[in-house]
């Protein structure tokens, strides 16, 4: 499930990554142009909780365009909650008037296949090399008892944003 929107330059593309803790955003106006970012970390309620501070955060950014990485039980290996999440996310963009696009794990590393990248962390190591700003917050490579880094949320948004912009070429 896929909706390509050519981007212009200048354009504000807000790009969402749920995780079990919270969410990664990152807010561009143009490829390798990332405004403002961050990392929401919730408590109880997780869905309104994330669903409350992204709709915040759609008010406050104004963006054109709002991307997320596929979540489509059918098709993605998502949690219930975090599929419901997404749709929620969805239907507050709409409301706002903002575009949505939505893009497979598969068109995500097809976007960064000329680097060679194809897992999580060669991507988020390609994004932290094209995106001077992110270049320090590249978590260390994780051994195999750690749980994931928060910030790979981070470099997942990054990921799937410019991932819309390659598609917009």
């Amino acid at each position: 499930m896929s909706s390509v929107v050519a981007t212009a330059a200048g354009e504000r593309v807000l790009a969402f990554h749920p995780t079990s803790r919270g969410f990664g955003w990152v807010l561009f106006e143009g490829p390798f142009a990332p405004v403002d970012w961050g990392l929401v970390s919730v408590g109880a309620d997780k869905n309104a909780s994330c669903l409350r501070r992204l709709e915040r955060l759609l008010d406050r950014s104004a963006p054109e365009t709002l991307v997320l990485e596929a979540y489509d039980r059918a098709t993605t290996r998502r949690a219930l909650r975090i599929a419901d999440l997404c749709r929620a996310v969805r239907r507050a963009a709409d409301h706002r008037g903002v575009e949505t696009a939505v893009y497979s794990r598969a068109e995500v590393r097809e976007a960064f296949s000329e680097v060679k990248a194809r897992t999580r962390r060669e991507i988020a190591e390609a994004v932290a090399r094209h995106c001077e700003a992110f270049r320090h917050r590249l978590p260390k490579r994780r051994r195999p008892w750690e749980s994931e880094d928060a910030r790979g949320a981070l470099f997942a948004a990054a990921a799937v944003g410019l991932a819309h912009y390659r598609q917009g070429l």
